[in-house]
């Protein structure tokens, strides 16, 4: 007789949660910018995440917000996301790899119609019941891709107006499902 575990599912508290990048600008500053629309889902096998079946991220391009209207448009054009033809990024996880305090999650990243496998690095900060009697479990996130691995290849000034390498950072609550 197989033994049938049953998951528990995670979703994303969306209050308490945080998407963004960051990307050199000339070489001299770092421009930040954040999806304010976002989902995430985790299932586990345990509460403690030490058994991790699945991770699915989908952000909505269209939620892209830098802070300065005209290059928040520009980021949603063709020259670099194309929101019109690719309204979403998502990211799947393929595989959790822990090694003491160090946490490395690995999966296909999809932005602008191109999949790449990227790896991430993830400090898990724990469980805790909040005052509503939710489960709610913590996490950073933190990695850095290349635009050009993607397809975001606008410049009018070579590498030097936009830094190929792209900044990602997530601070993630996660509330158990019951």
């Amino acid at each position: 007789m197989a033994v049938t575990t049953k998951t528990i599912l995670w979703k994303v508290d969306a209050a308490h949660s945080e998407l963004l990048f960051q990307v050199k600008h000339l070489g001299l500053t770092s421009i930040t910018g954040y999806f304010r629309n976002f989902s995430l889902e985790a299932e586990t096998e345990d509460e403690n995440f030490t058994h991790i079946t699945d991770i699915r991220l989908a952000a909505a391009i269209l939620s892209v917000d830098t802070n300065n209207t005209l290059r928040d448009d520009h980021l949603r054009s063709p020259d670099f996301f194309d929101a019109e033809q690719y309204p979403r990024l998502n990211f799947v996880a393929s595989a959790v790899d822990r090694h003491e305090a160090k946490t490395k999650l690995e999966g296909e990243l999809t932005m602008k119609g191109v999949t790449r496998l990227v790896t991430l690095n993830v400090t898990f900060a724990g469980i805790v019941n909040d005052d509503r009697g939710q489960t709610k479990a913590g996490f950073t996130i933190d990695g850095v891709i290349s635009r050009h691995d993607f397809g975001l290849t606008w410049t009018n000034a070579g590498d030097l107006t936009v830094d190929d390498s792209i900044r990602l950072h997530a601070s993630i609550q996660l509330v158990r499902q019951d």
